[in-house]
């Protein structure tokens, strides 16, 4: 004969009270949740190995004499991989025979930088880009661990920090930024160079905006959102100045632009 629970006295069973499950019948009733997976890596894309092998090929045919390592950056060291990706290799050769090239295998555009060994080991202290575009790399070829070796410094130097920049510096850059606006004041009655400068000024102000907070670059389809994620009234006045219909309104957004991005640093010492 199956239990039934009786109401404790002075309750009848047509109270609602009484019909409530007790303590001990609801914790019978409980189940152990499985904790959540982690999530599984991000697979490349069907066909994105056999591109890989097919340029690494070409590479060290063309290369193979004066080869030292093959690194693969970008949207493919990112696993970051879209349809339309282009696949970016370094290749860093022992000579100073340098160059670019741009081929095709199956369905993806290579882009092949060769560069120097040593000079891109002695460039990580000076050039921005380096840093955070190299510490990410995937070595795809390399001999006596070259490239992990370069991999390496570029993460050291990536956790030390950009260098930073004196007053002096900080003026100099709001100085060419509003120079550049006057130009293009100068030259709103020829409307193509005009927007051609535009493009040219946003560009500058996003690379002075890294400069002046002391962060690394980003890739450029990343920008946007790590400007926004940081400084929510930058972001949003870099998508007006995109957004904006006409060349004048642009311009008078740039300008606020300017005035935001440099609004704690003066401009150059009057000396009339």
């Amino acid at each position: 004969m199956d239990h039934v629970s009786t109401p404790p006295t002075g309750q009848s069973a047509s109270d609602p009270l009484a019909q409530r499950p007790s303590r001990e019948e609801l914790q019978a009733e409980l189940l152990e949740v499985p904790d959540v997976p982690d999530s599984p890596p991000v697979p490349d894309p069907p066909g994105v190995e056999e591109v890989l092998e097919s340029a690494l090929r070409y590479v060290r045919g063309r290369r193979g004499a004066d080869l030292v390592a093959v690194l693969l950056v970008g949207s493919g060291a990112r696993r970051a991989w879209t349809a339309h990706s282009d696949v970016d290799l370094i290749a860093l050769v022992k000579g100073r025979d340098e160059g670019d090239e741009i081929v095709r295998v199956a369905n993806r555009q290579v882009e092949i930088r060769y560069r120097e060994y040593k000079g891109v080991e002695q460039d990580l202290a000076l050039v921005l880009r380096l840093p955070p575009l190299l510490r990410k790399a995937r070595v795809l070829f390399e001999l006596e661990g070259a490239g992990s070796k370069l991999t390496d410094k570029a993460n050291q130097r990536f956790r030390n920090g950009p260098p930073p920049i004196g007053m002096h510096e900080k003026i100099r850059l709001k100085a060419e930024c509003f120079h550049r606006l006057g130009k293009i004041e100068d030259l709103i009655q020829q409307p193509a160079t005009a927007e051609y400068l535009l493009g040219l000024f946003l560009e500058a102000l996003v690379d002075d905006y890294f400069r002046l907070r002391g962060f690394w670059p980003t890739a450029p389809a990343e920008t946007l959102r790590f400007i926004a994620s940081r400084d929510a009234a930058l972001g949003d006045l870099i998508e007006r100045f995109l957004a904006a219909p006409t060349m004048l309104e642009r311009l008078s957004v740039g300008r606020t632009l300017a005035l935001h991005l440099f609004h704690d640093i003066p401009h150059p010492q009057r000396v009339d």
